[in-house]
């Protein structure tokens, strides 16, 4: 794995999350390392990492042993179409595009090669991802490669591709959901008396508790929520005005907005 050979196409915000999830990770040598952009200014502050540059995708790709294309949509067929020529036989493809199927990348390529779709989110560059993968023409061991990749930057799931148009609203586009309900209780925070820093420690604070209770106790929340609300207590009165105010129909309507559009993608 160390010496596995990789070609970020796309140095945008998703590709430099990756680069830096994967040198922290420290599964992958960052000269092993390149990530390309056309204006290579913008990716610069990669450099004290060791990661390799490049702005010509196809020299990217030449040697590379996994590619990962971190385009947007909208660019997949260009650039797909543009390093087919210069891909190698065996090379893995794994695709980073919300809403591109498997086959709809395979079919740029004039060989037949393992493409994966893989929606991470930006945790990633931390270690703290929720990725899904899903495989098209791969063996149990392409799988167990990308998995491991990826397992090491967080927690990866290997699931139908038929499920990845839902798996990217929750936990890729979640993570901006949950942004939001950070900084609303922040500001919150702040009309109650706390400085915004300090408001932000303690939001930040909670929240990860919160996950974590979930996380290792495997409770459903309400279960956790049971033991903090008493009879005629201050937290019911707080969940119940939130609900009042359409919390839990704003979320799952949200959701299915976002799970309509990705779902709705050409």
């Amino acid at each position: 794995m160390k010496n596995l050979k990789i070609a970020i196409i796309g140095g945008g915000n998703l590709g430099s999350a990756i680069a830096k999830g994967l040198i922290t990770a420290d599964r992958v040598s960052p000269s092993n390392i390149t990530i390309t952009r056309r204006n290579l200014s913008a990716i610069s502050h990669l450099s004290e990492f060791g990661v390799e540059f490049e702005s010509n995708n196809p020299k990217a790709v030449a040697g590379a042993q996994l590619v990962m294309l971190a385009v947007k949509p909208y660019l997949i067929d260009e650039v797909a179409q543009e390093i087919s020529p210069y891909v190698a036989p065996g090379t893995i493809v794994v695709s980073l595009a919300a809403g591109i199927t498997s086959a709809r990348v395979a079919a740029h390529f004039n060989q037949v090669l393992p493409v994966f779709c893989v929606m991470p989110n930006t945790a990633i560059a931390i270690g703290e991802s929720m990725t899904f993968v899903s495989s098209f023409q791969a063996t149990k061991e392409h799988e167990a490669l990308v998995m491991d990749l990826f397992n090491q930057m967080g927690t990866a799931l290997l699931i139908p591709e038929a499920q990845m148009a839902a798996a990217t609203v929750l936990a890729s586009c979640g993570i901006a959901y949950a942004m939001r309900y950070i900084r609303a209780s922040m500001e919150g925070g702040v009309q109650m008396g706390f400085t915004a820093a300090l408001s932000q420690q303690i939001v930040t604070q909670t929240v990860k508790g919160a996950a974590q209770l979930i996380a290792h106790s495997g409770n459903h929340p309400e279960a956790e929520i049971d033991r903090v609300t008493t009879p005629g207590g201050i937290t019911i009165e707080g969940l119940n005005e939130m609900e009042h105010k359409g919390f839990t129909s704003s979320v799952i309507k949200g959701l299915m907005a976002a799970f309509n559009k990705v779902k709705n993608a050409k």
